[in-house]
């Protein structure tokens, strides 16, 4: 067993449930911010043959295109046998715009637990109530995001930075929220050849920022990220 599931199975001394909860994009030029949430039982790590599966998860920034596809198969497979539970959600490019990234970012969070907690059976978020510390846990159900705690946030939470490479419910929901944002960068790239989303996938790459002065911005592209590129 790795660090990433030690960690984890030790949370179920306290907890019935785990939500894991990571982005991909928020420092992008362009496109969407994706958030990605999985929910894990303690039955996960009951079954030899999940635990053998899900050792090959890691932080999705460590791993190469390829490797993040595959590992999003594995969350898949193991969706399928019941044994977690994992959605992606966004934040627009106007909800960008509107809220500032941040507030973008924890917009798609909530979006993405939310969903994962309207098919789920025997648990709820848990919402933190007037006057109670900002981020007590209570309930059989806990939270982690990755990064410093969210401010403000419906739902109690800790916040672990570097999580994605210490939390394995956190690092699946890395992996679901970052192939789930390339394959829209991928087919935004059809809409928009002149800027190489496919290879960047929005990035603030020198080639992408050379397409940016040479054509100017895209509908998708965030005006307030692109004040420095453009000047």
């Amino acid at each position: 067993m790795n660090l990433l599931q030690q960690h984890d199975l030790d949370q179920f001394e306290k907890y019935a449930y785990l939500v894991g909860i990571d982005e991909a994009g928020r420092g992008c030029l362009a496109g969407p911010v994706v958030a990605g949430a999985c929910v894990l039982r303690r039955a996960l790590f009951d079954s030899p043959e999940a635990v053998a599966l899900s050792a090959r998860i890691n932080d999705s920034k460590q791993l190469s295109s390829e490797a993040r596809a595959q590992q999003f198969g594995v969350l898949q497979d193991l969706q399928a046998r019941g044994l977690i539970d994992f959605a992606v959600a966004s934040g627009s490019v106007e909800e960008i715009a509107e809220r500032n990234i941040l507030g973008a970012t924890r917009l798609a969070m909530q979006r993405a637990v939310e969903q994962i907690a309207a098919r789920a059976e025997g648990w709820a978020l848990p919402h933190m109530a007037a006057g109670d510390p900002l981020f007590q846990q209570a309930g059989e159900v806990k939270l982690m995001v990755d990064g410093r705690p969210l401010k403000p946030f419906p739902y109690a939470h800790e916040g672990i930075v570097k999580g994605d490479g210490k939390s394995l419910s956190i690092a699946m929901a890395s992996i679901a929220a970052k192939v789930s944002r390339d394959r829209e960068m991928q087919r935004l790239a059809e809409t928009y050849p002149e800027y190489g989303f496919a290879q960047h996938k929005g990035y603030g790459t020198a080639s992408h920022r050379a397409a940016l002065k040479a054509h100017g911005a895209t509908p998708i592209h965030r005006a307030l990220f692109l004040r420095k590129v453009l000047d």
